[in-house]
């Protein structure tokens, strides 16, 4: 099977080791990936701060660079979600109508492709601490993810899930808004961290590169004795136990 990777900004930019990480968990399936090295932003930000001129510019770049008839593969369930849900507010009866469409029906998140194309949920992966998932809003409401992470988790050897309360609402992140509302964004992040502190987990775990970034900041402001994790990471560790 060949696959075009996806690689959102925040995770080429700031967590690189986790698009190595899915390199590294799509070829341990024998998958062939893909990397198109002219690819940039898929235009989430600009779109959802109304500025579509500037989000349509970018997605008719992204179109371009995936419409190969490929599965696309990202491990960014908001980007992902973007192109699924968003594109077709931008590109619908346009030129890029048709192209639009092959890459829209082509395009996956990571855990969903796993768990729901493939049918693979043990990668063999170990991981010997406490964890607790942050379910992010755009990877519940607007992908639909809803077992996935779970699932995947549940399979990873010496690993200990625990459940925080309210573990679907917003970190605070939202994009643009926790600059445009920092102090609301930053109680929303607090309320956040201390669920998952509340449960005596060493890591928060998400799909999200963005929202683990936010509660990142807000850990690190505070010093407090919790670490954020990308699932990916997660499923590409202990393989060499």
């Amino acid at each position: 099977m060949e696959i075009e990777l996806f690689i959102p900004c925040f995770i080429d930019q700031l967590y690189p080791d986790t698009g190595f990480n899915l390199v590294k968990v799509l070829e341990k399936l024998d998958i062939d990936v893909h990397y198109n090295s002219k690819q940039t932003c898929c235009g989430q930000m600009a779109f959802n701060s109304g500025h579509w001129d500037e989000a349509r510019e970018l997605g008719e770049k992204f179109i371009n660079n995936f419409d190969t008839g490929r599965v696309i593969v990202g491990p960014s369930a908001s980007c992902t979600s973007m192109v699924r849900n968003h594109y077709p507010k931008l590109f619908h009866n346009s030129s890029l109508h048709n192209k639009f469409n092959n890459v829209k029906k082509n395009i996956f998140e990571i855990s969903d492709f796993l768990v729901n194309e493939l049918n693979v949920t043990d990668l063999g992966a170990s991981f010997p601490h406490k964890v607790t998932v942050h379910d992010s809003c755009s990877a519940k409401r607007e992908y639909g993810l809803t077992h996935e992470v779970r699932t995947l988790l549940s399979k990873v050897k010496n690993i200990e899930i625990v459940e925080m309360e309210e573990s679907d609402t917003c970190c605070g992140f939202g994009g643009t808004f926790s600059v445009k509302h920092e102090s609301i964004s930053t109680s929303m992040t607090e309320r956040k961290v201390n669920n998952a502190l509340a449960t005596g987990a060493e890591y928060i775990v998400s799909t999200e590169s963005s929202c683990l970034l936010n509660i990142e900041s807000y850990i690190k402001k505070h010093k407090l004795p919790i670490k954020t994790i990308h699932i990916i990471d997660i499923l590409a560790s202990g393989w060499e136990l």
